[in-house]
């Protein structure tokens, strides 16, 4: 059934005005407000979280709406100006074609009329002798094309038509009432239509597709640098030796990068000097040491002073020999691929050695880039820890969403939660929580989590299941 439109001649197109709904106002709109408010939160969401994502999208959405009111306008003006010129140029022939058909009586010299109009015009016309246009037709809603048809043939041919666009493949068929027929005729379906409108629609995809391509690559070019720059920055980060970063990229990128390689050239010199420092004194100190350990071996041993002297020249001695060891861990030591797993091991194997016995369980192989020297003192200090106020330590470690974790659980008396945080500064002694005969120097945390931190990770205390503290390393990947 095809699309039937029917016109009375003479007349104009009747319009209908459909009644609008009378707001309520004691209808409350507060919810819609709230839900439009909301709207940015949603498309926040719904944006690229990086940064070439958002990039393109900051340059394509002007792009697009660009074409899009390109598009609005075209429809609105060109296409509704030459969609007119059109109906109206084919509502012109028709009645032309009525006219003369009207003037001619003889049926030779009207063959021959409505032979030329389809040779010239290409509208194949015939004349229904007698026929009458149906009274009542059906009517469906009318396109942009079908109501600019209708207004034009209401304008110039005058008469009663009817408009059928689907009956007919690649044809439109108009029946309009004459006074001795009804003059049927077919025009073709590309007269109603403008080649520009696919030139205009081809235009603007293939622009778009064009700059959104050059926008694409010139984006990537920029993202790089940035991208590059956080690498370095998060290698730096683990502690692993980075070279110098190249400075390129758009202006900002360019400053964020010197900003680096300054603060990456600070770093590097204030840990140097620390070092140098710390190894210093401490090595100067142990001279001194040593005379006083050579001059109270020469005196009473029962005397009570005596005896506590020595006891804090042990404890001067085991502080210097931490700074020492962190020194020349933090120094020199460069990072190399280790296998965690064999490291745990070996440690773990020290203290079965000196009968302490450790409860180790590896869940795979887990192979990283290290400074081992230094993991390996980190490790004997935690676990050495464990063992100095517990009677049983078990040792864990896993893969963990890209990032190894071990866990060091001892049935000690532990650590109030309050005060957990507080044992990672240096020369910290919690006595009131822990055995207060275990000795200790108050580094061996503060160089574990040093030493961890530079790889990137973190240590973390909670309590344990067995009863007393446990400690979490995470070491990135």
């Amino acid at each position: 059934m095809g699309i039937s439109i029917s016109r009375s001649g003479g007349t104009g197109a009747d319009g209908t005005e459909d009644a609008g709904r009378t707001a309520d106002p004691s209808r409350d709109d507060r919810p819609r407000r709230r839900r439009l408010l909301r709207t940015p939160r949603s498309l926040k969401k719904l944006a690229p979280r990086g940064l070439m994502g958002r990039s393109l999208l900051i340059i394509i959405t002007p792009l697009v709406i660009t074409q899009v009111v390109a598009a609005i306008i075209f429809y609105d003006r060109h296409w509704d100006t030459m969609l007119r010129r059109l109906t109206g140029g084919l509502a012109g022939e028709i009645a032309l074609v009525s006219d003369m058909l009207r003037r001619m009586p003889d049926e030779e010299a009207r063959a021959q009329l409505l032979t030329n109009v389809h040779h010239r015009l290409h509208l194949a016309i015939t004349l229904q002798e007698g026929a009458i246009l149906p009274n009542r037709a059906k009517a469906e809603p009318w396109g942009q094309m079908e109501n600019a048809l209708v207004n034009a043939l209401d304008e110039r041919v005058r008469r009663p038509f009817i408009i059928d666009t689907e009956s007919v493949e690649d044809r439109v068929e108009i029946r309009v009432q004459l006074a001795d027929g009804v003059l049927r005729v077919l025009a073709p379906r590309k007269r109603l239509f403008s080649s520009t409108t696919y030139i205009f629609v081809l235009w603007m995809v293939g622009t778009s597709m064009l700059l959104m391509g050059i926008a694409t690559v010139f984006m990537r070019n920029q993202v790089r640098s940035v991208r590059r720059l956080a690498a370095t920055a998060n290698s730096f980060g683990k502690g692993r030796e980075v070279p110098r970063l190249k400075v390129e990229g758009a202006r900002e990128v360019r400053q964020a990068s010197l900003a680096f390689n300054q603060m990456r050239e600070r770093i590097t010199r204030q840990i140097e000097q620390r070092t140098e420092m710390l190894a210093g004194v401490s090595h100067d100190l142990r001279t001194p040491l040593t005379r006083m350990k050579l001059q109270l071996a020469m005196l009473d041993d029962e005397d009570e002073d005596v005896a506590a002297l020595r006891e804090d020249i042990a404890e001067m001695e085991r502080m210097l020999n931490d700074y020492l060891a962190f020194a020349r861990g933090e120094g020199t030591e460069g990072i190399a691929p280790t296998d965690l797993g064999a490291l745990l091991f070996e440690v773990a194997a020290r203290f079965r050695r000196q009968n302490h016995p450790v409860d180790l369980h590896l869940e795979r192989d887990l192979v990283l880039p290290l400074k081992r020297n230094a993991m390996e003192r980190c490790l004997q200090n935690l676990i050495g820890n464990a063992m100095r106020y517990g009677s049983h330590v078990a040792v864990r470690a896993g893969l963990r969403d890209g990032t190894i974790v071990i866990l060091i659980d001892d049935d000690g008396p532990g650590i109030p939660e309050d005060k957990r945080e507080a044992v990672f500064k240096a020369f910290v002694r919690l006595e009131g929580s822990r055995n207060p005969k275990t000795g200790g120097t108050g580094l061996g945390l503060t160089i574990a989590r040093d030493i961890v931190r530079s790889h990137g990770g973190d240590i973390t205390l909670d309590r344990s299941p067995l009863g007393g503290l446990r400690v979490r390393v995470e070491l990135p990947v």
